[in-house]
């Protein structure tokens, strides 16, 4: 008795999800319903019910970070479904331990995990194939990003753009794949430099480029994190950059402020053309340290609750902590300033 007839013998009837996914924001739709159709006709052929469709677009299957891939595993608890649906199994995962794991939690529940595609049963050979399958997928996918990563690193040493959207300030030549000056962004970055050496904090400098209608590369109005990326971005000296951050972790999250070794950063020259001079961009550096330094959680004798989380809204410096001994029993009365 296979496992649909065990399922049937209980139940009468097999609830199934379909959990479809792609990877790449290059791919389209159609990658997503050729999945759903293929997963339906062998839905229908087996007398397998659909109840529900889980579906996770541009969402690399080498982590767990899937919306909708996490709310199927959680929402398996409640019991309204028998089996997962999947096209083949590198849907579902293409990291052996992610595949193990949650197929475990799957099963918990009651629940089997089925590609339509690949036919595995529950005989000690399908053990074997199961694994090669999933070796397979890990690898096909990790062979693929060191066939990316190098084909960006020869793009990066002839200082052409390796993709992804430019930073603010530039756009891509369609022809050469360098980088070019974007006229009307430059102004903006000019603008922030300027600004940030005359003392003005990063909500005084955002309200002036939002006031004066310039948004970032998104659309959206500049924020902190926008012109913190902004005055430390060496790309506006005219010097190009590649492989800088480091790698990603075992969970797939990436350090952005964590760097690579040096002799791992590809570093070139007036690669680029400058909006900024260098001498600009290493005075914000110093002033960037200084300001860091200056910091009155640096100085405190002792922390307050809200260290480095209340800023000045007119110059956008940081609020420090004061202490006031008062009365005959000189009680310590504290606030910020």
């Amino acid at each position: 008795m296979n496992m649909l007839d065990k399922i049937r013998a209980k139940k009468q009837m097999v609830r199934a999800v379909i959990y479809a996914r792609f990877s790449s924001d290059n791919q389209r739709d159609e990658s997503i319903d050729a999945q759903i159709r293929a997963i339906s006709e062998y839905a229908k052929k087996n007398e397998i019910v659909i109840v529900g469709e889980y579906i996770d677009k541009a969402r690399s299957a080498m982590t767990d970070n899937r919306p909708e891939f996490l709310r199927m595993i959680l929402e398996a608890s409640e019991q309204k479904f028998d089996i997962v649906l999947v096209h083949k199994l590198d849907r579902f995962a293409r990291n052996r331990q992610d595949s193990i794991g949650y197929r475990m939690q799957l099963k918990r529940h009651g629940v089997s995990l089925v590609s339509v595609l690949e036919y595995i049963d529950e005989s000690p050979e399908s053990i074997i194939l199961e694994s090669v399958l999933e070796a397979m997928a890990e690898y096909y996918s990790k062979n693929l990003a060191r066939e990316v990563q190098k084909g960006m690193k020869e793009n990066a040493l002839k200082g052409l753009h390796t993709g992804g959207k430019p930073p603010f300030g530039y756009d891509v030549d369609p022809e050469t794949k360098k980088l070019v000056i974007n006229e009307k962004e430059a102004c903006a970055v000019r603008l922030i430099f300027d600004r940030f050496l005359e003392g003005y904090g990063y909500d005084k400098i955002m309200n002036e480029l939002n006031v004066h209608g310039y948004r970032t590369k998104c659309g959206n109005p500049f924020g902190k994190n926008s012109l913190h990326g902004i005055v430390r971005n060496e790309k506006y000296t005219g010097t190009y950059i590649f492989n800088r951050s480091a790698a990603k972790d075992v969970d797939g999250k990436r350090n952005n402020h964590k760097n690579k070794e040096d002799d791992e950063i590809i570093r070139l020259d007036d690669a680029v053309p400058a909006i900024i001079s260098k001498n600009i961009f290493e005075q914000v550096q110093r002033k960037i340290v200084a300001r860091k330094n200056n910091k009155p959680s640096n100085k405190a004798k002792e922390v307050y609750l809200l260290s480095g989380k209340i800023y000045c809204g007119e110059c956008g410096y940081s609020m420090g902590g004061n202490k006031k001994m008062s009365g005959r029993s000189k009680t310590p009365h504290r606030w910020s300033a």
